[in-house]
């Protein structure tokens, strides 16, 4: 689907080729492309701002069919995600307009002070995750993606970046499969099916997989996770999938919250609060989407995803706020809110993977508390750790990939509100303040001496309205993020 050519513009048949404009500078050149941006300049409509755009036909000594010109703004505003996002619109607009194939015009790095690989990575991005049309539940399939999404390079450089194109392409394909697990509805996703794909698509591509059914879960007494799952008719699970290559010097272990829906339990959630809930399995699919893109990658590093999954519904089976559960540490745990039950399902996985596998480094990822996104909005990420150099590269990747990530403290005396008068800890803090403080530290109880870190993806994971790459629905924020991870790690 993506390519990356050097051909010949005056002779080459193009149906469509889309030209990246900058403002106030020169950003392209080749005397072809220079001269369409030339003659685009002189139309009143189009000033080559941001969004601008404007379509030439039979332009004189060119073989494309038809031109798009497109707006990036001014020169030193123009970025790694302004061209990602370029990309991603640009792609948008012609699966609208029911186009199969498209050229885009790779300007010049040199001018724009980038290094070329990152300029056509960050370009291929954005069309690739902008190719993905989520239509599954609609009769009526009114578009398609693009069959072809070609890059224009000079012919002394596309040599020696063919190899971006299929990387790009893998990740992409991870960060998509993961948008589609978290916008499919809740009743096509119950913990039992949810499960079964995650292993189907794991097989598939050479993963290890282990699945802990309740019985095991039972025998083992994941008690916490257990808590959550007591009052859904679906039967909960734990998936751990392995990526082990040979030689591996370190292994990482990725651990993501699963609940396929999330009621809050007998401390229901009010209608608008409860309606997004089916999101909240976001950061199982992007773990589960990470390793199966580090298996296709054939990445160097050992690399687990352990993965519990719950449906947290309220019935006269479910646990009851004031229960004591004893977790898999064997540390015992007051309710003191039902609605607090991702933290639950992770600090079983989170003290079952340090048990069994002793990794280097953890990361979980979880849709955890509304508290984050009251920080940081809907698109920034919320980092916990006491590790300054985990965080820092954890926060380097996202700033590369633009899925943002903030570090967030963990003051050690906060512990505080965390106790109960009657067990070793309560899952609730006793203060309405600093919720997504206090969730971190709660899961750190169970981290042991790993290094380790909590990303709390509640803002970013869904998108409500969509944007230049990423339509309404999941945004499979974290599985870029953790690709670039594993490989500087």
């Amino acid at each position: 689907m993506l390519g990356l050519k050097a051909v010949d513009l005056k002779t080459q048949k193009i149906d469509t080729l889309i030209v990246p404009v900058c403002a106030d500078k020169k950003i392209h050149d080749d005397r072809v492309i220079k001269a369409i941006i030339q003659k685009t300049l002189k139309l009143k409509e189009f000033k080559a701002e941001t969004g601008d755009v404007v379509t030439l036909y039979d332009f004189k000594g060119l073989a494309a069919e038809r031109i798009i010109c497109v707006g990036l703004g001014k020169l030193k505003k123009i970025d790694q995600e302004i061209l990602r996002s370029f990309c991603g619109a640009a792609v948008g607009r012609c699966i609208q307009a029911d186009f199969e194939r498209i050229w885009v015009a790779v300007p010049s790095a040199e001018k724009l002070k980038m290094e070329l690989p990152e300029l056509i990575e960050s370009m291929m991005e954005g069309a690739c995750l902008g190719n993905h049309v989520f239509d599954k539940y609609k009769q009526e399939k009114k578009h398609k993606p693009l069959k072809q999404i070609n890059f224009w390079i000079k012919p002394q450089t596309a040599g020696k970046l063919r190899k971006i194109a299929p990387k790009v392409s893998t990740i992409c394909a991870g960060t998509i499969l993961a948008r589609e697990w978290i916008s499919m509805p809740s009743n096509e996703k119950t913990p039992e099916q949810f499960t079964r794909s995650i292993v189907s698509q794991a097989r598939k591509y050479g993963l290890k997989t282990r699945v802990l059914r309740e019985k095991e879960l039972k025998q083992n007494k994941f008690g916490a996770l257990l808590a959550v799952a007591a009052g859904s008719q679906s039967k909960p699970s734990m998936v751990v999938l392995e990526h082990k290559p040979p030689n591996a010097k370190q292994t990482l272990a990725l651990v993501g919250k699963g609940v396929t829906f999330d009621s809050g339990g007998l401390n229901i959630k009010t209608g608008g609060s409860m309606a997004g809930m089916k999101a909240d399995m976001s950061g199982a699919a992007v773990v589960a989407a990470t390793l199966i893109t580090q298996a296709r990658l054939k990445t160097r590093t050992h690399v687990i995803g352990v993965i519990p999954i719950v449906e947290n519904m309220p019935s006269g089976k479910a646990t009851r706020p004031g229960d004591i559960v004893r977790s898999y540490a064997g540390k015992t745990i007051e309710i003191g809110n039902t609605d607090a039950e991702g933290r639950l399902i992770l600090i079983d996985a989170m003290a079952y993977v340090v048990k069994k596998h002793k990794p280097k480094i953890m990361i979980d990822l979880a849709t955890l508390t509304g508290a984050c996104v009251v920080a940081l909005g809907e698109k920034i990420a919320g980092v916990f750790t006491t590790d300054d150099r985990l965080a820092e590269a954890i926060q380097a990747s996202g700033d590369k990939t633009h899925e943002r990530c903030w570090p967030m403290p963990l003051p050690e005396d906060y512990k505080e509100l965390l106790k109960s008068d009657f067990a070793d800890l309560n899952n609730m803090p006793n203060s309405r303040w600093g919720g997504a403080i206090t969730a971190a530290l709660f899961l750190s109880e169970f981290s042991g001496d790993t290094r380790w870190a909590h990303i709390d993806i509640a803002g970013p994971a869904y998108n409500k309205k969509g944007d230049a790459y990423c339509g309404p629905g999941g945004t499979g924020f974290g599985v870029r993020l953790l690709c670039d991870l594993i490989q500087k790690l």
